[in-house]
């Protein structure tokens, strides 16, 4: 996979998608540019060799040409981030943007419309991939967001630039970050898991099972392996149907001399909502009537043993309903426990969109080694999938 940094782009028109992705306010402000921060690297490189970036990006789920999604919202915040002017077209392909493109230089930047205006796109198909091809001398994919889907923009426009597409640093460092949690960092290796389903993480567990140390498994999700050991969880979440899975992990935990930590105790609630009565109960003695919903402090001593003796950590899911602040404590203590641990040396990566919304609200994204920009495409990373968008680059 060739990177930006091998190749000089000097009066190239250079097209680089970029996943501009962004959140938006009813009144369609953004309310978060990390997306646009994240690009800069790749786009002020390309400006500085004297090249031409051409900007291609989604945004939302639009359902055709819908103005709701236009990147018309965010062109002033690019303009903000990037300090350049932006030449923005109005569609993706046609007269106007031709015009455009041709009519720029070195040091300009133009942005098309919303990719997903075109049903093409998302089909993955040839003619459109090759029409967008040809605005462009060289092609650059720093979408890591997005470079799992099999799309016009992110996998098939590769094969028309055999000799001229290359990685840019965002992607480039998500391929590094998730590499180093998988292969290379240095032991002990620690995963750590939430969130509220066994089922939507199994793939993940199975995978890494041969690269960590030791594994927390936090969450909704624990409910299901104390409950597949006899306890009783009261009214907290529960795959019954995973059960016999959730001893087949621990069984194979065991082969594989993996130390897993369960939460030992929660925080329970006696309904889902803030407001609740709370107590502290064994996690496999909860009364009827009752739910947990956040780590308690003998689990998070525990956790915070397996964090502080780890020397790569990755962090996916959180171990509460963080949303309700009552029960937040438990997912800020552990991002606590993984930022003091990155101070102490310890590389982390913190990956999948709960996590990542943690550590946004919890201001613990520059204590940590890397955030992912990626939910989906980070997740089938570490099912060990090889993701289209990365393998166009390679072929």
């Amino acid at each position: 996979m060739n990177s930006i940094y091998q190749n000089d782009f000097k009066n190239q028109k250079v097209l680089i998608r970029v996943d501009f992705n962004v959140p938006l306010s009813n009144e369609k402000v953004v309310t978060d540019n990390s997306r646009i921060v994240a690009a800069k690297k790749t786009i002020d490189k390309i400006l500085k060799d004297g090249g031409t970036p051409i900007l291609m990006s989604h945004l939302g789920r639009p359902k055709g040409n819908d103005p709701e999604f236009s990147l018309t919202h965010i062109v002033k915040d690019i303009e903000r981030v990037l300090g350049v002017k932006v030449k923005f077209t109005n569609e993706v392909l046609g007269e106007k943007t031709t015009t455009v493109v041709k009519k720029s230089g070195p040091g300009e930047i133009v942005l098309l419309e919303n990719l997903r205006f075109c049903p093409e796109e998302k089909n993955g198909d040839l003619k459109f991939a090759e029409e967008l091809s040809k605005l462009g001398d060289s092609y650059v994919n720093d979408a890591f967001g997005t470079a799992h889907r099999a799309h016009a923009s992110t996998s098939i426009i590769a094969s028309f630039f055999p000799k001229n597409k290359f990685a840019g640093e965002l992607l480039l460092k998500e391929v590094e970050s998730i590499h180093k949690v998988m292969n290379t960092g240095k032991k002990p290796v620690l995963g750590i898991l939430g969130g509220a389903k066994v089922s939507s993480k199994i793939t993940i567990i199975n995978n890494i099972m041969d690269k960590v140390d030791k594994l927390i498994i936090g969450g909704g999700m624990a409910f299901t392996f104390i409950k597949a050991q006899g306890g009783q969880i009261g009214d907290s979440i529960c795959e019954e149907d995973k059960t016999s899975l959730a001893l087949s992990i621990l069984e194979k935990a065991k082969e594989k001399k993996v130390e897993i930590y369960l939460p030992n105790d929660v925080v329970c609630a006696n309904q889902f909502s803030n407001e609740a009565k709370t107590q502290i109960c064994p996690i496999n003695n909860i009364p009827s009537g009752w739910q947990g919903m956040d780590a308690g402090p003998s689990s998070l001593s525990n956790f915070k043993e397996a964090i502080m003796s780890s020397k790569t950590i990755l962090w996916n899911g959180p171990v509460g309903v963080f949303e309700m602040e009552n029960f937040s404590k438990g997912t800020i203590e552990l991002g606590e426990y993984i930022s003091k641990s990155t101070k102490l040396g310890a590389f982390s990566l913190v990956g999948g969109g709960d996590s990542v919304a943690a550590v946004k609200q919890f201001n613990l994204q520059d204590k940590v080694s890397y955030v992912s920009t990626g939910g989906g495409a980070m997740l089938e990373s570490l099912e060990g999938k090889t993701l289209p968008g990365i393998k166009a680059l390679t072929q």
